[in-house]
């Protein structure tokens, strides 16, 4: 568990994700996809309604090492109650994705990218799972399986 201080603005912006979901990897903040859906989980897990999901996780992992930005940093600071729009322009200040073709252009291959892209151990984790949603035809891209999974497709 982490040990930020929860301001009591973060309480109110945090979803309960017993509830409902967060945010769809597809959702952008700060101009980044996957941005948005990593405050989501970070505000629920430090309000201690996160469920099953974790904070800086491999998914997670993706957009702090594309962005170059520090998973702490952005924690401290999800934590202090930052608005979603004072986390977007944090976000858009400390990237390193700072030119609009890096960042269309990093944001689309993860729109787009397919299962088989992924690296090795994504694939192997989602291999069981994904064996009836390909039977299906409804997974095409990795954001797919996420928004299948959370009943948004």
């Amino acid at each position: 568990m982490s040990t930020v201080t929860v301001s009591e603005k973060l309480k109110s912006l945090a979803l309960d994700l017993t509830r409902e979901y967060p945010r769809s990897p597809r959702a952008v903040l700060g101009g980044h996809v996957i941005a948005a859906r990593v405050l989501d989980k970070c505000r629920a897990i430090l309000n201690g309604t996160g469920e099953d999901y974790n904070f800086n996780c491999p998914l997670d992992r993706i957009f702090f090492d594309a962005s170059g930005l520090d998973a702490n940093e952005f924690e401290a600071l999800a934590a202090s109650g930052a608005s979603d729009d004072e986390m977007g322009e944090w976000i858009k200040k400390h990237s390193k994705l700072n030119t609009p073709e890096a960042l269309v252009q990093w944001n689309n291959e993860w729109r787009f990218k397919t299962i088989d892209k992924l690296p090795m151990r994504l694939q192997l984790f989602f291999e069981d799972t994904l064996a009836h949603e390909f039977e299906q035809k409804r997974i095409i891209y990795f954001f797919d399986k996420l928004d299948c999974d959370e009943k948004r497709l």
